[in-house]
C-alpha cells in the first residue's frame, strides 16, 4: 500500500514540475534563456568532463544583435 501511494505521488510531483516548466518556457521565454545561459556557464566551468559537455548541450544559441537596416531578418536583396 505504501509503494504504490509513493509511486502516485511521485508521478503527480513529476507533472506538476513538467507543467511549471512548461509555463516558465513559454510565457517567460527571456528570463529562461538567461537561467538556461548560467547553467551552461557554471556547468562549463565544472571540472567534470561530462559536466562541461552537458553545460555545452544546454548552452542557449546566441543572439545575432539587429543590424539596423530594416525591420526583418530576412535576406537582404
Amino acid at each position: 500500500m505504501q509503494a504504490s501511494l509513493f509511486m502516485q505521488n511521485l508521478i503527480v510531483a513529476l507533472a506538476v514540475i513538467a507543467s511549471a516548466l512548461y509555463i516558465v518556457l513559454t510565457r517567460l521565454p527571456k528570463p529562461a534563456r538567461r537561467l538556461r545561459g548560467r547553467l551552461a556557464l557554471w556547468l562549463v566551468d565544472s571540472s567534470l568532463p561530462a559536466l562541461q559537455r552537458l553545460g555545452r548541450r544546454i548552452a542557449p544559441a546566441p543572439v545575432n544583435p539587429p543590424c539596423g537596416g530594416c525591420d526583418g531578418c530576412g535576406p537582404s536583396g
